[in-house]
């Protein structure tokens, strides 16, 4: 949803109804992930897509139909329907998508919503999209656990609402959208109720240490990704805004008294990356310490020959990090690609970054078999 936003919001503003269409749940070799929207407007325009392309025109007619008629439908595409062909989805994926009404009255929480992804403050939005009772289908909750009113709007029941929103942390911290599956009233054993949670956390962090060429080309790198890209160095010739234009912060700080603060502030958690680019004993074993005994980051690299690495792990033995510790560093930093250019060693790092996010093996996908796309990793 986040992607089609603005014309949502714009929409909805005017006072005008709008269908809206969700990838719910995917299976197989589905080409779009949960979350993913597709919009009909009330000038017959599309916006955005649930499919890339295979099955928006039944979509973007089941949208209208269900504008026309109020009433929220579940629907399931994929090989498993006789008319897969029809619809076009010939990926082998199965795609559910739920497709709602929406406009001041069905959401009335929208612009606030809105508001809080564009201040990257974290919010989620529940939704019932399947129940044995037709009047639960398309109920919302708002979930913002930093706010003084961390819940509005309900989903049916007291019971549904506690567990969905217990749920709903976890998401938010792992930054997924998700559907979860209940009993009728909410029971975690039972099943007949489905609820899709958008996630909608601030975006994760990048944390690039050592402010060289490479850092340059990985900051501009982590930013196409969707990360809030930090460039730290000790030295402020060369930590500096205007050598770093895509970096959203550029710090001069000793890289492990800036990452310590930062975690004892916070505001490095289970999403955030740390890419150590220094490559100088004193400043990146110091750092090194610090990161590898956070207890949740999702990522530590640190750049290097492997001659470099060598003295680098005999150095963390000598200050007392243990083999665990040591194992969650990538060192040298990055696949093999073979890169050279600043520019081809930040895809490296990213590629890494990514394949660690997703559980990717690395591999050509030529070689491999299997399901090319894999589920997130979320915590409940």
């Amino acid at each position: 949803m986040r992607e089609v936003m603005p014309e949502l919001l714009a929409w909805w503003e005017a006072g005008d109804t709008v269908g809206v269409g969700t990838v719910v749940a995917t299976f197989q070799s589905a080409p779009r992930p949960p979350g993913a929207s597709m919009l009909v407007g009330p000038d017959g325009q599309a916006v955005g897509s649930v499919s890339g392309g295979c099955v928006e025109g039944a979509v973007y007619e089941l949208g209208q139909a269900v504008v026309g008629s109020g009433t929220p439908v579940l629907e399931r595409y994929g090989v498993s329907d006789d008319d897969a062909f029809a619809v076009g989805l010939t990926c082998g994926g199965i795609l559910d998508v739920f497709v709602e009404k929406v406009d001041r009255a069905t959401f009335p929480e929208l612009a606030d919503v809105a508001a809080d992804i564009e201040a990257g403050r974290p919010v989620a939005l529940a939704t019932v999209i399947e129940h044995p009772d037709p009047a639960w289908l398309g109920r919302r909750m708002v979930l913002r656990p930093d706010a003084d009113v961390p819940r509005t709007g309900s989903l049916g029941s007291g019971r549904a609402d506690d567990a969905v929103a217990d749920d709903v942390l976890g998401l938010l911290a792992s930054g997924h959208h998700a559907t979860l599956t209940y009993g009728p009233d909410g029971e975690r054993r039972g099943e007949g109720m489905r609820v899709f949670v958008w996630a909608f956390a601030p975006p994760p962090r990048m944390l690039v240490f050592g402010a060289i060429d490479f850092a340059a080309a990985v900051a501009r790198m982590g930013a196409f990704l969707g990360y809030h890209v930090t460039v730290c160095d000790a030295r402020p010739v060369f930590a500096t805004a205007s050598r770093f234009p895509g970096a959203d912060d550029v710090v001069v700080d000793w890289p492990h008294r800036y990452l310590e603060a930062e975690a004892q502030a916070g505001r490095v958690d289970q999403r955030t990356v740390l890419c150590v680019l220094t490559h100088d004993p004193k400043f990146d074993v110091p750092l090194l310490e610090v990161a590898l005994r956070l207890p949740a980051v999702a990522y530590v690299g640190a750049m290097g020959s492997r001659r470099t690495h060598d003295d680098r792990l005999a150095r963390l033995r000598e200050a007392g990090l243990t083999e665990d510790e040591l194992a969650r560093l990538s060192s040298p930093i990055g696949l093999d690609l073979g890169a050279r250019t600043p520019e081809e060693t930040a895809v490296s790092i990213a590629a890494e970054i990514v394949a660690r996010q997703w559980g990717g093996t690395g591999r050509r996908l030529a070689v491999e078999s299997g399901r090319i796309h894999r589920d997130p990793r979320v915590v409940r």
